[in-house]
């Protein structure tokens, strides 16, 4: 992962640099915006910045940023019953495109790596709690 901005463009009146945490926090929204994905999956540190009441939007993503172009590696946790192929290249897509157009870098490659399943656990039915049934 890259350290220091990029310089991005050069104009008359000085330089655009796009910091590496910015492209990170794009991919991080542009992949939970995926439907099927039930959550990133970030390390330790970016658990315990949430559990310090920080919201981390580029938990488990990482880029790597050159002078054009840009590469991402996005960790993710998909919902239970997706096909996870159809889930990884929608994440390629909309990943790149919103870098790209929010950016301007080339985006080379977007690799999406699947940590874990969620699965949904069903919600109890006021017959399935012994205390409610009984009077």
């Amino acid at each position: 992962m890259s350290t220091l901005a990029a310089d991005y463009e050069r104009t008359d009146m000085g330089t655009i640099q796009i910091a590496p945490e910015v492209i990170e926090i794009i991919a991080g929204l542009a992949t939970i915006e995926v439907q099927g994905v039930a959550g990133m999956s970030g390390g330790f540190a970016g658990g315990i910045a949430e559990l310090l009441g920080r919201k981390n939007l580029a938990k488990g993503v990482k880029v790597e940023v050159g002078q054009r172009e840009a590469a991402v590696d996005v960790s993710i946790i998909v919902e239970y019953g997706n096909r996870i192929p159809e889930i990884a290249s929608d994440i390629q897509r909309n990943v790149k495109r919103s870098i790209e157009m929010m950016t301007g870098l080339q985006v080379v490659e977007v690799n999406v790596h699947i940590h874990d399943v969620h699965f949904k656990i069903a919600e109890k039915t006021e017959a399935e709690d012994p205390q409610l049934r009984l009077k």
